[in-house]
This record gives C-alpha cells, sequence and structure tokens, in this order.
C-alpha cells in the first residue's frame, strides 16, 4: 500500500511538472508570436514617427496624451439585438390584460399612486419593470466565463432566444425574467470574482455585483433564495479550496473569509432593505389589502384606519368594547354567534354543545366583545377607568349574547389535537364555565405594561389548562358557516397566539339591551394615527409575506402543473384568447430544446459516475483542466438546477410551468456544456475527420429541429394570427396540453 502511495504521488508530482512546463511553453510561444506580430506595426510607427517628425512640435507631449480604448464584443451584442427584436415584436399585441399581468399592472400603478398593496413576494420586480433581452447576451457571458469556446457560448444565448417559453413569458409584465435576468448577472460576477486576483479593484468590483445581482433576484421573488444558496456554497467551496495553498497563511485565509463575508452578508442585507425603505415609503396611502396588516400597520397610513379619527381610547380597561384580530394571521376577528358545535361530528366524537366561537373576515357586530374584571358585576368603564395590566386575569363577554369566552378539556371540532373554545352555556349537566383568561403582553418592553389598543401584542392564557387562544387557521364545515376555526392551544409561544385589539370605546350603560342597541347601531370606528418605525413596519411585512396563503391548493387550479410534468413539458398555461377566432397565447416551451436538456441531466449525471468510478480506479481519462471544468460545471450548473427544482416538491401551494424556469436556465447552459464536451471526447478518443464531420452535422441537424420547433409554435408566443381549430389540433403535439377552442367558431 505505502509503494502504491508513493508511485501515486510520483506519478501527480510528473504530471505537475509536465503541466508546469507545458504551460511556460505555450506562453513563451504565446509571447514570441505576440512579438513577431507586433514588429511590423512597430516599424510602420516607427517609420511614421520619423516620416511625421517636423509635423509634431513637441514629442513629449505624445507621452502625456489620454487614451481610450473600447472593446465591443459584435457576439453578444448581435445576441442581444435579436433578442430584442423577438421580445419587441408586435409588442403592442393583444390589448388586454395576460394571464397574471392582472396583478403586476395593478401593483405598478398603485405605486404610481402611492397605495399600499399586499404581494407575498418582494417588490422590487414591481419597481423596476422593464423588459431582459439582455439575458441571451448573460448567458453567452456567462459560458465563456466557464471557459467554453465561443461556439458553446453562443450556443447558449441562442438557445435563450429561441425558447418559446421564455420569448412568451418576457413579453409581458411578469416577474420571471426580471429574476432571470438577476441570476445569470450574478452568476457571471460569481465566476469572475473567483478568477481575479485578490484584493485588486476588479475583484472588490465583481464581489460587489454579484451580491448586489444576487439580492436583486431575491427582491424580486422569493425563490431567488435558491440561487443565492447555491452562491453561498460556491464561495464556500472556494474558500474550502485555499486551504491546501500552503503558501497562503493561516491570518491571510481568515481575514480574506472576513472580508467575503462581510461584502457577502452586509451588501445584501443594505440592499434588501433598501427595496423595502422605498417600497413603504413610496405606498404610504391606504390600499385594497390593508386588513392583510396588523391594526398598528394600518392606522400608519395616510386614509386608513386614521381616515374617520375619533377621540377613541387607547388604554383597555373594564368595561371596553373591543374587537380582537390576529396580529400575524388571516384578516379576520374573534366572532361568536348564538348556534351551538353539534352534539356530535361525523367522526363520532363528541362536542360540548356550547356556543360556536371562530374566526370571521369581515366587520361584523357580532365581532365585539367586552372586558370584565371577574370581581366586579357591572360593564360600565366610569370617569376613572379601571386598566388592563400585563397578567391581569379578565372575562371576555361576547357583546350581543353577554356570554363569556370558555376553553375546557374538549377537542376542537377540526383540530382534535387543541381544546374547543366557546361561550359558555349553563346546562346544569356538571360542567362548570372555565371563564378565567390571563392577559400576556408580548411586546411590553415597547408598548409597557398596561395593554393599549392596536399597539400592544397580547397573548391569551387560559387559567385553568394553561393553553393559549389561537388561530388555528382550519375552516369548519356548513355547521360553522365555513368561518375560520379558533381554539386553545398548549403550544403558547406561536405567532397564531398573538392578538391585538383593533377598535375599541368605553361601555357606558349596564342596561343589557341599550347596550345591544349601542353596539348594533355604532359604526366601527379606529384610533388615531400610528407612527411604527420602519425596522417594526419591515419586519411585520416579512413575516406577513413569508406566512402568507393565497389559498390555492396543489392542484386547484386548471392550469396548475406538478415539478415531474415540467420536466417532459406535460402542461402549459393559456394566457389569452382572441374573442374573434382561435388565436392564442399559450405558455409553451420549445420541446427541442426542453426534452434535449432533460437528457443532458442524464448524460452528464451518467458521466459524472463513470468518471469518478475511473478515478477511484486510478484511471484519468480526463485532463486535468478538462476534469476541473467539468466539476466546475457540475458544482454551478447542475447543482444550480437542483437546488432551483427540487425544492418545489415539498411545495403545498398550486404550482405552474413558470415556476420552472429558474431550473430551466440552469438546464439550458448544462445542455450546452454536454454538447461540447461529448465533442471534446471525440476529439481525445476518436480524433478522426469523419467521426468529427458526423458530430457536426448532427449538432446542425439539432439546431435546425430547434427552429422548425420554435417557427412551428410561435403562433402561440404573439397571438397575432387567427386561427382554426383544426390548426389549433395540429399544434396539440401531446394529449395533456390543454389548448382553448371557441364552441361558436366553425372549423
Amino acid at each position: 500500500m505505502k509503494a502504491e502511495g508513493m508511485d501515486n504521488e510520483v506519478r501527480k508530482r510528473k504530471s505537475r511538472e509536465k503541466r508546469t512546463k507545458s504551460d511556460d511553453m505555450s506562453e513563451e510561444s504565446e509571447r514570441l508570436q505576440c512579438e513577431k506580430a507586433m514588429e511590423p506595426i512597430d516599424n510602420n510607427l516607427e517609420k511614421y514617427h520619423v516620416k511625421n517628425a517636423e509635423k509634431i512640435p513637441c514629442q513629449e507631449e505624445s507621452h502625456h496624451s489620454f487614451t481610450v480604448s473600447i472593446e465591443m464584443d459584435l457576439v453578444a451584442w448581435t445576441l442581444f439585438l435579436l433578442a430584442f427584436l423577438t421580445r419587441t415584436f408586435r409588442l403592442s399585441q393583444p390589448r388586454d390584460v395576460v394571464f397574471d399581468e392582472l396583478h403586476y399592472g395593478k401593483y405598478v400603478s398603485m405605486y404610481m399612486r402611492n397605495t399600499f398593496f399586499f404581494d407575498q413576494h418582494p417588490p422590487l420586480g414591481k419597481q423596476i419593470v422593464a423588459g431582459v433581452a439582455l439575458l441571451s447576451p448573460l448567458t453567452y457571458k456567462l459560458l465563456q466565463a466557464l471557459r467554453m469556446n465561443r461556439w458553446t457560448a453562443l450556443l447558449g444565448g441562442f438557445l435563450i432566444i429561441f425558447d418559446n417559453a421564455l420569448l412568451t413569458q418576457s413579453r409581458f409584465i411578469l416577474m420571471e425574467p426580471i429574476l432571470l435576468f438577476f441570476t445569470m448577472l450574478g452568476l457571471v460576477l460569481l465566476v469572475k470574482f473567483h478568477r481575479t486576483g485578490l484584493y485588486t479593484p476588479l475583484w472588490f468590483a465583481y464581489a460587489t455585483g454579484a451580491a448586489i445581482a444576487f439580492t436583486c433576484a431575491l427582491a424580486v421573488k422569493y425563490v431567488g433564495f435558491y440561487s443565492c444558496c447555491l452562491a453561498g456554497f460556491s464561495i464556500l467551496r472556494n474558500i474550502w479550496k485555499r486551504l491546501r495553498d500552503r503558501d497562503v497563511s493561516d491570518w491571510q485565509i481568515i481575514l480574506q473569509t472576513m472580508t467575503i463575508g462581510t461584502i457577502f452578508t452586509v451588501i445584501p442585507m443594505a440592499i434588501y432593505m433598501s427595496v423595502f425603505y422605498v417600497h413603504l415609503n413610496v405606498l404610504h396611502k391606504a390600499g385594497p389589502h390593508d386588513s392583510i396588516m396588523t391594526s398598528a400597520f394600518q392606522a400608519s397610513l395616510d386614509g386608513g384606519l386614521a381616515s374617520i379619527i375619533n377621540k377613541q381610547p387607547i388604554v383597555i380597561s373594564h368595561g371596553s368594547q373591543v374587537t380582537l384580530k390576529p396580529t400575524f394571521g388571516r384578516p379576520c376577528w374573534l366572532h361568536s354567534h348564538p348556534h351551538t358545535y353539534p352534539i356530535k361530528y361525523p367522526d363520532k366524537r363528541g362536542s360540548s354543545h356550547q356556543q360556536q366561537v371562530t374566526a370571521y373576515s369581515w366587520k361584523d357586530v357580532n365581532n365585539w366583545w367586552i372586558v370584565k374584571r371577574p370581581t366586579r358585576n357591572d360593564l360600565v368603564v366610569g370617569d376613572e377607568p379601571d386598566p388592563i395590566k400585563h397578567g391581569d386575569e379578565i372575562h371576555l363577554v361576547h357583546g350581543l349574547t353577554a356570554r363569556a369566552l370558555n376553553s375546557h378539556d374538549v377537542a376542537a371540532p377540526v383540530t382534535p389535537q387543541a381544546q374547543e373554545v366557546s361561550c359558555y352555556i349553563d346546562y346544569n349537566i356538571s360542567m362548570p364555565g372555565q371563564l378565567l383568561w390571563r392577559v400576556e403582553i408580548v411586546n411590553r418592553n415597547e408598548e409597557g405594561d398596561i395593554w393599549k389598543a392596536i399597539t400592544s401584542h397580547v397573548r391569551l392564557i387560559h387559567v385553568s389548562t394553561g393553553t393559549a387562544l389561537r388561530l388555528s387557521g382550519r375552516q369548519l364545515p356548513d355547521w360553522g358557516f365555513n368561518q375560520h376555526e379558533v381554539v386553545s392551544d398548549r403550544v403558547v409561544v406561536q405567532p397564531s397566539t398573538v392578538w391585538n385589539v383593533e377598535e375599541h370605546r368605553y361601555t357606558k350603560t349596564d342596561d343589557q339591551k341599550e347596550r345591544e342597541r349601542e353596539l348594533v347601531t355604532r359604526e366601527m370606528i379606529p384610533l388615531t394615527r400610528t407612527n411604527p418605525s420602519f425596522l417594526r413596519k419591515f419586519t411585520e411585512l416579512q413575516l406577513k409575506m413569508l406566512w402568507y396563503n393565497d389559498g390555492l391548493q396543489a392542484n386547484s387550479h386548471m392550469y396548475g402543473s406538478t415539478p415531474l410534468e415540467w420536466v417532459l413539458m406535460d402542461k402549459g398555461i393559456a394566457y389569452w384568447v382572441d374573442k374573434t377566432s382561435n388565436g392564442q397565447i399559450h405558455l409553451l416551451g420549445n420541446i427541442a430544446i426542453w426534452y434535449s436538456g432533460t437528457f443532458s441531466v442524464i448524460v452528464y449525471l451518467a458521466l459524472l459516475a463513470f468518471y469518478l468510478l475511473r478515478r477511484r480506479r486510478l484511471c484519468f481519462d480526463l485532463p486535468d483542466d478538462e476534469w476541473e471544468k467539468f466539476q466546475l460545471v457540475g458544482e454551478l450548473l447542475l447543482g444550480g438546477y437542483f437546488i432551483n427544482y427540487l425544492p418545489f416538491f415539498f411545495t403545498e401551494r398550486a404550482l405552474f410551468l413558470h415556476n420552472y424556469f429558474p431550473a430551466l436556465i440552469f438546464k439550458i447552459l448544462l445542455l450546452c456544456f454536454v454538447i461540447e464536451h461529448m465533442h471534446t471526447l471525440l476529439r481525445l478518443f476518436f480524433n478522426r475527420p469523419i467521426v468529427l464531420h458526423l458530430s457536426r452535422l448532427a449538432i446542425f441537424a439539432w439546431i435546425a429541429v430547434v427552429l422548425y420547433v420554435y417557427r412551428k409554435f410561435i403562433v402561440l408566443s404573439y397571438g397575432a394570427t387567427k386561427l382554426s381549430a383544426e390548426d389549433v389540433i395540429n399544434l396539440r403535439w401531446k394529449d395533456t396540453w390543454d389548448f382553448i377552442l371557441h364552441k361558436k367558431i366553425p372549423v
């Protein structure tokens, strides 16, 4: 074994020496060629200066002249122009709202009116809605940065331009093209950052640019987080490789790591928070989505809760009439009504048959509750209010039915692992009421120990069982009028157990009939305007965006699809259909590119397994530089594909084909590398002209197929061609493609 190890070391040392000599010879050869090429230029320049010596008054001035050299990559510019033309051709058509443009166009208009809106994705994409024809040349630049040849890089840009799905998506006010643009820009700058000398101006510029680009991708849609993870892995992998360099001391490694860590944490945090700072400052007016936010957030908007300001009390006291809203849950209010829980549930479980307590999504008179001291019988707030403080025990009396909030060791109707919450009815059957609730102010470090309307976040702890009042997030059946379930949970510390008072007024009469009349007739008037800090509003908005559920369950949309269906493009999305014909816009990719990309993933994985097994047996099939490139492509492109694809298998909401686009880009790039790598293998092991010519011919034939498919389905990208039913049926290459046909339009 030792001899084998020594032989291995000798072999590796000889390989390194051979490679060093080869590199030196290559550099010397390039230097000689450059000098030889420069000789006639230098001679001509010398002749020029001698000939024109009399015409130049002062030769020294020429040494101090300022020279600007401009380099232009004609291939990149050609790709840009081609992408720009295909994306802007007939851009004014159709003159209707297309698919999700309904949302994003509305968001842009709200920006222009400074009106607050809520979206589960970050706001940068809506702020900069713009064309991304630069995506194709960025792909070209990225493949070049990964040391692929110019033809491979050109092929990558070509495939991005001639994929029908990417063409369709980039023609409308949608977020995916902007997300892809920032992702590709970040990758280009990251690769250049890895290959630039440490602490040079370019090194800092590339690092800063990559950090900004990846943060912008995250700030467009949260799926950009996956590309940020890929960048983080690449950076850590690069640092790990430097640990093997014995010329670098431990302190240098530590300093480099700290510098890189600072750049890729501080800058992204600053950029991300700046995007939301602009967002929250621009959208300062009340809008249609106010109810999703907490009461304090709403009251900070112009025309929100403060639009009908009245001198409302702030301090919650004995006798306060309040509405309670989940601070971090869906927009709804604690609610009760005279109806009771059913005696038996469908699963044969029994209930308490007490009065139902739910959460209701609309403003309603049954949302009102009265805070009562257990030691007092009246409900009137006198001249000196009796404030409720942190740790006080209270009763919550339902305003219209006058029954107190109750909980007990009975399973909740839909969430049986939690306790039922009810309004207590005395049936005289040895089931006493357990009506005490303890007030715990969660943010008392900021708001103090006194319970305040809007600003105080409270947990209501059931004294008898130690459980907390919680919005379960589930919906009650028909007997509960499909309202939201409220339970009492043993897990106290969780966001859904936090509530706050939204509407508030003092009870002025102890007469039940008069009080009911007051509750029914008086308008729900909010409190005065609040002024929460940017950090507080930013934090609340982040929590809402992360936990928000848009209500679309998996496969609930007719054009929803699963990750397994994306790979072979089994399902598209109908974006728009013409009213007078069967002409339509349908999101559908270039099947030749998509299938080839899927095949390239399989080929790469097979080659990777083959090479690794061979290298374990000390059989090194690839030159060191080619193996290093093969590994780098695996880390960035194959890793980028899987990190942007696999997480969707664990997503419960409805998914669509466009969710696959970030992974698709990496798959297309990997396809380009596999084509180049197969050509490299042919040159290494079958270096015969006929073989190389046949391989090139096969590639050109495949490109012709790509162009044919693109041309065939381009009518579904632009939507400008009037189609008959027969035309649409002829485009239906797969039974799972759901195109739209007008019944009233004849074939």
